[in-house]
């Protein structure tokens, strides 16, 4: 049986608040990520979202909710079955929430965290999935602080095509690097330095091992690492993960700022990437632009922008 291309998506949305700089999400900025995914040709089968909300104060307070339960991926699926109606095009997927962690006073939730997965159901069946209990990978530098932390974890999916083979898709989000650890000092690089990043990356790549096993899986998600970085450097030579854009040449470990991924202000940052294994072949990241490429598709909808691409599945 031939090999089998598959299109993916990996993008962190920012609540989808980037219009108020992160303040609050609004409806627009739902709208325009859907108009742009809908756009997409071919459309991606998967798509990985990064810090999604649940429902909160700052998911709703510049967006009225259908209903007082409608969720931000919810109304963002919405958003984007719309899209596909305009297009006169049959919508074909299927989301799945990972929750990570809600900030909450008196009992109101300011903020919540989260992760998504959306999946093509014309091409995939869902054959598990981790959404009732994400894999939790945050490690906790200071006791104390365990329960004002925000949780890390990793969402996980197993597919199969019609042909009954197996794709494994984890997306995750390490986190910052903690101050509190004499390494954050002692080096002028931070982000993918941190102890507690690289012992998340070590997390995650043992949930990743034990749960792929030798079938084929990707890895998306936003590592705030860049290429070169002891993060980075563990997933793909101590883990032996391959890195999609490093063997495209997209980007250059000695040049970590070569591809920015994000940004802030003046600041650019390669934070984002695609792991893969399994016996995958990587084929092209064409719809991938750097930060600030004003031609970009996605330019201004969020601090970061989407990695996209299309990989092939081993034949049968």
């Amino acid at each position: 049986m031939a090999a089998r291309a598959v299109h993916l998506l990996s993008y962190n949305v920012r609540y989808f608040g980037h219009a108020l700089r992160g303040l609050a999400s609004t409806r627009a900025s739902k709208q325009l990520i859907a108009e742009r995914i809908a756009r997409l040709s071919p459309s991606p089968q998967i798509i990985c979202l990064q810090e999604v909300e649940t429902i909160s104060i700052r998911s709703s307070i510049a967006y009225r909710r259908a209903t007082a339960r409608e969720t931000q991926l919810q109304s963002f699926m919405g958003e984007l079955e719309e899209a596909y109606a305009r297009r006169g095009t049959t919508f074909p997927y299927q989301a799945y929430y990972f929750r990570a962690h809600t900030y909450r006073f008196r009992g109101v939730p300011i903020y919540t965290t989260g992760l998504a997965i959306i999946v093509n159901t014309r091409t995939f069946d869902v054959d598990r999935h981790n959404a009732g209990l994400p894999e939790l990978i945050t490690h906790h530098h200071v006791a104390i602080l365990k329960d004002r932390k925000q949780s890390r974890i990793c969402a996980h999916v197993r597919l199969k095509d019609d042909a009954g083979r197996p794709l494994h898709v984890f997306n995750t989000h390490l986190s910052l690097p903690t101050p509190f650890a004499r390494e954050f000092w002692a080096t002028r690089e931070k982000m993918g330095f941190g102890v507690n990043q690289v012992h998340e990356a070590k997390s995650l790549a043992s949930f990743v091992k034990r749960h792929a096993g030798n079938e084929p899986f990707v890895i998306a998600g936003d590592f705030n690492s860049p290429p070169g970085s002891p993060v980075y450097r563990y997933l793909t030579e101590s883990a032996e993960f391959s890195g999609a854009q490093q063997v495209m040449g997209q980007i250059d470990g000695r040049v970590p700022k070569k591809f920015p991924t994000a940004g802030f202000m003046r600041l650019r940052m390669h934070l984002d990437h695609l792991f893969y294994g399994g016996g995958i072949r990587w084929l092209d990241l064409q719809g991938t632009r750097p930060f600030g490429d004003i031609n970009g598709d996605f330019y201004g909808l969020s601090d970061h922008v989407p990695l996209i691409g299309c990989f092939e599945l081993p034949r049968a």
